[in-house]
């Protein structure tokens, strides 16, 4: 079960990198890459299954923290979803929505590393 938890948490790490490492990229013409949307749909898939491990396992949940990262992973979801439509139409992504995407992802790392 260990090495689930583990390879789980890569994986969610690595969704994390994807979203602010694509942010970075293009933090001087920002857009929504689709590396982006794969990251923050990872991270919102294996932060679920992160807690449904923990959960079944009789792990202590912060349920509080849990939430707030919960409606964060949706924040940054929802914009990558439309930035990224935008960006595969050919049409302007704005500043504000791409830098939403990365933004939050980076204070959803904050919250996981921070709140204890």
């Amino acid at each position: 079960m260990d090495f689930v938890k583990y390879l789980l948490i890569f994986l969610h790490i690595l969704g994390a990198a994807a979203i602010v490492g694509g942010w970075f990229a293009t933090f001087k013409k920002p857009t929504v890459l689709p590396i982006q949307l794969w990251g923050a749909i990872a991270q919102l898939v294996t932060g679920l299954a992160l807690v449904g491990l923990a959960g079944a396992t009789h792990d202590p949940l912060n349920y509080i923290k849990i939430t707030v990262k919960l409606i964060i992973a949706l924040v940054v979801l929802i914009p990558a979803i439309i930035g990224y439509r935008k960006a595969r139409k050919g049409e302007a992504v704005s500043t504000g929505l791409a830098h939403a995407v990365g933004g939050m992802a980076l204070i959803n790392i904050g919250v996981a590393t921070l709140w204890h």
